[in-house]
Formats: structure tokens, sequence, C-alpha cells
């Protein structure tokens, strides 16, 4: 006969009062963790006791019960048993359900502590996120819930967004497919279809990083920075239909525009808006953009027009205000340090001072009648209105010219008849980027650089060695006697230079997007306005002002000038003698690079760092992993190669931000390489390997020189 199961007999349960419960020194939990005594006496008002204490009786010597009973398990919910009584919240005698253990177990009290602490199964995160979820669905508001469990509003919102991510992607989660880190990228978007398609597109790939999840799930959108969005607004977005993405376990800077397409709409309705706006003081034209290339203004005139008067109280502000600061700042005088309130109202008297400087400017109308005006938005998003402009086209023809004063034409026959009525032309609304390249066909060959991209990046090169020789006055000197020299001296009137002297500045048909908010660009346009404020007004005093210049502002101001002819573009060559010939190309290449020595130019120090859309994106993978090679090493390389294009491209971005790496046309040329184009001039050398067109690069191994790299 088969002997019996023991049965088990479970430790009896009752209720004991308060003022008979003592704590016991054989509790193993010694470190105070998690959440403090005053929450969880506060939950326990809210909501009682929800689990038993763990007790056993306290013996006298002689191993009799005293009626008093030790807490081993539970000693957190005893302290705040107590902290409620010590409140008057709770009577000393309140039952307290306790498991009672037998005194003569054979278990110790500290094996009972330690096995309630760590035998307990801690919530799994997705528990707690579809927790917070039902409670929510249930009725109680955000608020509700944080305050319920001592948390934030902020901490419950995220916790439901984690939990209406897609079911399928929380089920991997579930089984720990993904990483929490991971999981909270895709609360990003809340479109599933977009979420599971983004995790399909990288679970394969050894590359899962968060925020390469955020990128995938945000590249089709817009940041609330962007220029495009600070112009229109948030709210107005929002207003209209638009959805912003949000992240909110982290910096988003203001979230991301999902709806492209409905921000430019509404950025073009508020344009053509402003621009009807301006039309109506009368000008001939207005053309708008959101943003107008570097140059849009060259071969136009630039009306003069008058700042508008100060009214007599105005000027009676503006004195009271000089006045004020310059007593505050003798006050002040020789202090080290300006007391904060005095500092801000310096400031504010400043800020003042300016807004009256800032006052607009009039313009005959007979002038604005042929005129037109630029309406886009500045780098900020602010409206930028820029009036005053007259097209070749549009200036009157002078006949007979009236002879003024001194012998100078009169004001008629400068300005040409008046128009009898102002014409006013619609605002023209392009709004629009430049024209994609198509992607290149991966081959084992690696073809030649596009036309369009080289002369892309050379127009930024030209405008960063341009800014270069400005400051750099001898080298300016010698440029120009370069060129001096080639004219007179020169049996071929064809030969090619860098330096056009006339000063005839080349412009930049083809030009990547942001080329006029360049470093290079900035500067330039500073100090050419600098000097155009010391100018003076009427040409006929420039001879007797630049005498009256010291030796060195006459030698900035040449470099100044001089540095407009620069010329230092790619553009293919006219083999049938309707252009520049690629001999010429390749000589005015090669000047570029002399000045370029000279002026110690480095395209890394002036700014330029390689993108997806100045030149990755635009070039086949085979040169996206020579670049990284290049830049990184092989390992890089090797890390990203089986990338898609697109991606590969942002990775390389991402990889040779720091590292000074450049591509062929904006390297300096090898000395080695310059001398052998002088003593080749005249038999007519290949062009240098990126300027060709015959589809070969020559393999690294059998290269004559190493390959040339930044750090070069």
């Amino acid at each position: 006969m088969a002997n019996a199961i023991q049965k088990i007999t479970l430790s009896s349960s009752r209720d004991i009062p308060f003022n008979k419960l003592v704590l016991s020194q054989s509790n193993v939990r010694r470190v105070k963790a998690g959440i403090s005594i005053e929450e969880l006496a506060e939950d326990i008002a809210r909501r009682t006791l929800l689990q038993s204490l763990n007790v056993r009786p306290v013996l006298n010597p002689e191993g009799t019960e005293t009626g008093m009973f030790e807490i081993p398990a539970g000693g957190r919910r005893y302290r705040a048993l107590e902290l409620l009584v010590k409140q008057k919240r709770l009577a000393k005698t309140a039952p307290v359900p306790c498991v009672v253990r037998d005194p003569a177990t054979t278990i110790l009290a500290e094996d009972d502590s330690l096995a309630e602490n760590i035998q307990r199964a801690p919530l799994h995160p997705l528990d707690q996120f579809r927790a917070f979820l039902a409670l929510r669905e249930k009725g109680q508001s955000e608020e509700d819930i944080a305050a319920a469990f001592f948390t934030s509003v902020n901490v419950v919102k995220q916790r439901l967004r984690l939990a209406a991510v897609s079911p399928a992607l929380l089920d991997i989660y579930a089984d720990d497919g993904m990483s929490l880190e991971q999981l909270i990228a895709f609360t990003v978007s809340a479109d599933h279809g977009r979420q599971e398609q983004v995790w399909q597109a990288i679970s394969g790939s050894w590359q899962k990083e968060p925020y390469q999840i955020r990128r995938m799930l945000t590249e089709k959108t817009v940041r609330a920075s962007d220029r495009r969005a600070v112009f229109v607004g948030l709210d107005t977005y929002e207003a209209a239909g638009g959805v912003v993405l949000r992240d909110l376990f982290q910096s988003d800077d203001g979230g991301w525009l999902e709806d492209v397409a409905l921000l430019d709409g509404l950025v073009a309705e508020k344009l053509k808006a402003e621009a009807e706006t301006i039309a109506a003081e009368g000008w001939k034209w207005i053309e708008v953009a959101i943003d107008f290339p570097y140059g849009h203004t060259r071969g136009l005139r630039e009306l003069d027009g008058a700042p508008a008067d100060l009214s007599a109280e105005e000027q009676a502000t503006i004195e009271a205000l000089e006045a004020e600061y310059a007593t505050l700042e003798a006050e002040h005088d020789g202090a080290d340090e300006l007391p904060d309130e005095v500092d801000q109202r310096l400031g504010e008297i400043e800020t003042a001072l300016a807004a009256f400087n800032d006052r607009p400017v009039i313009y005959q109308p007979a002038h604005i009648a042929r005129a037109g005006v630029f309406v886009g938005i500045d780098a900020e998003g602010k409206l930028l209105v820029d009036r005053g402009y007259v097209r070749p086209e549009d200036e009157v023809p002078v006949t007979e010219p009236e002879q003024g004063r001194g012998g100078e034409p009169g004001a008629a026959a400068l300005d040409g008849a008046e128009p009898s009525a102002p014409v006013v032309q619609r605002a023209v609304i392009t709004i629009g980027g430049q024209v994609a390249e198509p992607d290149e066909e991966d081959d084992d060959a690696v073809k030649p650089l596009p036309d369009r991209l080289l002369t892309e990046l050379t127009a930024e090169r030209t405008l960063a060695l341009r800014d270069k020789l400005a400051i750099t006055p001898s080298v300016a000197f010698q440029s120009v006697l370069h060129k001096f020299c080639l004219d007179v001296f020169s049996r071929y009137s064809s030969f090619g230079s860098a330096m056009e002297v006339s000063v005839r500045g080349a412009s930049f048909p083809v030009q990547a997007q942001g080329l006029k908010d360049t470093p290079a660009a900035k500067a330039i346009n500073a100090r050419h306005k600098t000097w155009e404020e010391r100018l003076p007004k009427d040409k006929a005093d420039l001879w007797d002002w630049l005498t009256g210049l010291t030796g060195d502002e006459q030698a900035a101001l040449f470099a100044h000038c001089a540095s407009f002819g620069v010329n230092a573009l790619y553009e293919k060559g006219d083999r049938y003698g309707g252009g520049a010939t690629p001999h010429t190309v390749e000589q005015r290449i090669a000047d570029a690079d002399r000045i370029a020595r000279a002026v110690d130019f480095d395209m890394v120090e002036s700014g330029w760092r390689p993108t997806v859309e100045n030149y990755l994106g635009r070039v086949p993978k085979r040169r996206i992993l020579e670049a990284v090679r290049e830049g990184v090493g092989e390992r890089a390389a090797q890390l990203i190669e089986h990338l898609k294009k697109g991606d590969m491209a942002k990775e390389a971005e991402r990889l040779l931000a720091e590292t000074g790496w450049l591509p062929e046309p904006l390297r300096m040329a090898d000395v080695d390489q310059v001398a052998t184009v002088d003593a080749t001039e005249s038999e007519g050398e290949a062009l240098p390997e990126f300027l060709s067109g015959d589809g070969e690069e020559t393999p690294a191994d059998e290269a004559d020189e190493p390959r040339m790299i930044a750090a070069e």
C-alpha cells in the first residue's frame, strides 16, 4: 500500500492590533530604496493595506508567548502604518491583517524575510504600460494616474505612448526581441504601419540603434525648427489639420511636421498674402521665394532711398535714452562688474536705440514704378523683404542728357521720363528646390563625378577662396600682378587664369542650396557692406577719398575688390570654340591652386563638411565607400557596405563629419602635379583625374603617388 502524501499546513492569518506589533531585528532589508515611507502611507490611506504582514510571536525566556508579535517581513508596511498612527489617521489598536508563523518552525526569521523580497516577480514594463492604458480607458485622467502612483504627468504620458506602439512590436518587445530603448524610439510616430515597416527594414541588420529608428520614422518630415515651420507657426499648421510628431523621451526641438505638402501650401499662401500687401506700394514686380540663391541681385541696380524722418517725440526719446545710457556708464566707470539691474537696463536702452535706427526706407514714386522687391524667409523664419531693385530692361534710356551744374547730367537724364502711372506686377510665388540628380547605377567602374556636381563643389571653393584672398592683401596684389603680366607678355590671348581682374565677378549658375548661408558668403557680404558704408555717396568724390586712405586701408580695399575676380569654377569644356576650352578650364583650376597655396587655403577650415545633400547622396555607392575608407578606415567602410545607398550616404555623413575628408575637387593639388602642369602648359597635358571624362580610375596599388587625403 502506497504511503499517503503528507498535506501542507499553511500559516494561519488573523488581525492583530497595531500596538501589539514590533519590528524584528531579523529583517534583512537595511537599505531604503524605491517608494518612500510617506508615499506608501498615502497609498495605504487611499486603498488600505493590500498585503499582510509576516509576524512571529515574541517569546519570553521560558518560551511562553508574551502577546507581542515581531515583524521579520513587512517592515516598510509597518513603518507606513506607524506614520499614519502618529498622524492620528489610524487608531493605535486598529487591527492589522497578519500571517502568523508557528514559533516551533525550524525556518529562521531571516529566511522568511529574504524569501519575501527575492521571490517576488517584478512586473514587466509592458504590463505597467498596459495597466496605465487600462486606467486611462476606464476614465482616469493622466493627472489622476500620476497622483495615485506618485509620479509625474509626463511619465504617465510616456507610459501611455509606449502602450500605443503597434501591437505587433509590443509582442516582439514582450518576447525580448527588442530593447526598451528601441521601443521608445518607435513612439516618435503614431503610424503603426510605418512602425512595422521600419522594424522589418532593420530587423535583419546589425544596425538597430534607436537614433536610426527615429531618423527613418521622421525622414519624410520637417523639423519644427525649419524656417518654413517657424514662418507659418505650429499653431497655424495644426489648426489646418497638420500632425506634429513629438518625442516624449528626449529633446526634439519642437518635434517634426508630418505633412510637408500642407506646410509648403501654408508657406506659399502666407508669402503670397505678404507680397500682395507690398504690391499695393506700387512696385513694378515682386519676386517671391522661400530662399533666394547667392548673387540673385547681380546685374540689378539698387535704389538709394532715404530713411523715414524722426518725429519730434521720437527724437526726444532718443536723446533721453542716450543721456540715460551715458549717465549709467559714468556712474559705474571703472567697476569690475556691473550690477545685474544696470547691465539689464543698458541692454534695454541699446535695443530701443537699435529699433529707432531700423526705420523704413522711403523711395520716390517714380523709382518705385520701375523697380521691384524680393520677398522670402530668412534663416530664422522671419519675413524677408528686400525692396528697391531695377532690372536692366526697366532702365529708362537716356537720349539727350540735360547738363546740370558742374557739367554733370541732370536728374531727368539719370532717371528718365516719369511714368504716367505705377504698374504693379502680381507676385509670382516660386517655391521649389533644385532638380534632384538621378541615382547612378552601381557597377564595377567608378565613373567621373557629374559635371553639375563638379560645378557646385567648385562654386563653394571659389567663394571660400575669394574670402581667404580678401583677407590676404599681399597675395591679392601678387595675383593681380600675375594676371597683368600674362595679359602683357603672353603670346596667346586664350591663356586661362583664375584671376579675372576686370574686375568681372564670376556668377554661379549652378549652385547647391544654402550657398549664400556659408561662412564664406556671410563674411564676404559683411565686409562688402562695411566698405560700402564708408565709400562717399557721390562717386565724383571717390578718387579724393581713396587718396586719403592709409596704405593698409588701400591694400585691404584692393584685396576685397580683387577677391571678386576669383574664378575657380569647373565647367564642361567646349572643344569647338563656343566657350571655355578644356585646356582653359584646366589652366584655370591650376592657377586657382597656386593662389590657394599662397593664402594657406583649406576648405575644411572654411567650414565645408561632406553631407548627403552636397556630395554623398549625389555619387554612387563605390565613391561613398571610398570616401569612408579614406577618411575613417577600411573597417568603417566594411561596416556600411551592405546598406542601401540612402542609408549608406547618411551613415557616411555621420562618420566623416569631423574627419576633415574632402572630395577631389576640393583638395589641394600636389606640389609635384602643379610643377608638372607648369612645365607642360604648352604641350596640352591631360586634365586632372577628377576632371577627366574617360570613366577610368587608377587603382590605389598601381598609382605612382600615394592616394591624396584631406590631411595632405
